[in-house]
């Protein structure tokens, strides 16, 4: 309703200035309820369940988990367009840019694809036009979505020869295995087809573009970068309209909050923490700290290299639970990293990598400690050439084959 009152008033607006054909802009008068983007939501455990109890879905915008993302890869390995679903997945082009793409705007080489025009569909009628300033974009491709392009031009070969005279010759990058253009409204439907026959919780096919923004965004990208990868005209549309949390990123951030600020859970060290030499690897050692209820509230936290590893040190605590122990050996590690001039860099929690019974009596956290005469960024320059030169890709692809 406000992009048709919004066309409306730019009408009337140039009708009063250009012809003077009105009095006054109507359209400026009407007053519409605000409108609140739809956050994207997961496809969690729990709404999976809702969904296939009561065939309800959470939103209108879904976002599949990594692991179901996968799954409907495995899923539609065979599919003709197996290498365009991939591309929508990880890419996140709306489906005009990729009816659109033509081969000559591809480069498996140079690793990039250049998003320079788009199909748009009114009613099933197809018009090309020039995509928005913002939206013309270069998108750099991963050595594998590379040669899912390069696979499916192969493809495309054999199928113009097994057609021969009857291929039809249209220079697009995704098309039909007889060589037609795809339709922008096909691909969606064909889409959701695939989720259906998947038995994976739906999501339509611009739900892709959320996505691709999220795995990017988990991938430990900037915002910035996934704004241009999308073609958004600003920082603050892909914000807000494309950040959709996934659980993983929702458990690290919380841990990461809570780790910063130290709690007092007083513990009694019952054998000092010694980091032997074997643990240090350059000038950063890992090591764990698993805690362990006892019996009532004595817990005991014990930090080792691995599992079956000797102790590297050993403290005792009442606690009510996991939280109080993960506390007491965050403040056992910042003790002794104060104490010895070491920083401690990174703190992550793996409590709920316990099934739901046990996590009442175990906790587990992983610390990264640093010694403080670690080169800065400018004592890590080489002076060897990069590795990656111009045969890069194809050394690379090699290793993966290998």
């Amino acid at each position: 309703m406000h992009r048709i009152n919004d066309t409306l008033s730019s009408a009337l607006s140039w009708g009063i200035k250009r012809e003077q054909a009105f009095a006054k802009n109507w359209a400026q008068l009407v007053e519409l309820p605000p409108v609140t983007r739809p956050r994207p939501l997961v496809w969690t455990p729990e709404r999976i369940e809702h969904w296939k109890r009561t065939g309800e879905k959470p939103g209108p915008v879904m976002v599949w988990t990594p692991k179901l993302t996968g799954e409907f890869l495995d899923f539609v390995r065979t599919d003709w367009l197996y290498e365009l679903w991939h591309s929508f997945i990880f890419l996140g082009p709306r489906r005009g840019e990729m009816a659109a793409l033509p081969w000559a705007e591809v480069s498996t080489d140079a690793l990039w694809l250049r998003i320079s025009r788009q199909i748009v569909e009114v009613a099933y009628k197809q018009y090309g036009e020039t995509p928005k300033a913002e939206s013309i974009r270069t998108v750099t491709l991963s050595l594998e979505s590379a040669d899912n392009l390069v696979s499916f031009r192969a493809k495309q070969e054999q199928k113009r020869q097994e057609w021969g005279d009857a291929y039809v010759e249209t220079g697009r990058t995704w098309t039909h295995e007889n060589g037609e253009a795809l339709h922008p409204d096909w691909i969606s439907r064909r889409f959701a087809r695939l989720v259906e026959l998947s038995g994976l919780p739906p999501v339509r096919l611009h739900d892709l573009r959320h996505l691709a923004a999220t795995l990017s965004l988990l991938a430990g990208n900037d915002i910035k970068v996934v704004q241009e990868k999308l073609g958004h005209s600003s920082r603050q549309i892909t914000s807000d309209t494309y950040t959709s949390v996934l659980p993983e990123m929702m458990r690290a951030e919380a841990e990461s909050v809570i780790s910063v600020v130290p709690r007092e859970v007083p513990f009694k060290v019952h054998t000092p923490l010694e980091i032997p030499k074997t643990a240090w690897q350059g000038d950063i050692a890992v090591f764990f700290a698993h805690g362990a209820r006892q019996s009532g509230d004595a817990w005991t936290v014990v930090a080792q290299t691995q599992p079956d590893s000797d102790l590297l040190g050993m403290v005792t605590l009442a606690g009510r639970g996991q939280d109080d122990a993960a506390n007491a050996a965050v403040k056992w590690m910042r003790d002794h990293c104060t104490a010895n001039d070491l920083e401690l860099v990174r703190i992550e929690n793996f409590n709920e990598q316990y099934q739901e019974d046990q996590r009442q009596h175990f906790a587990l956290l992983r610390f990264t400690v640093a010694r403080p005469e670690t080169p800065s960024i400018a004592g890590w320059t080489s002076s060897r050439p990069s590795p990656l030169g111009s045969n890069s890709r194809k050394t690379r692809a090699r290793s993966r084959a290998a």
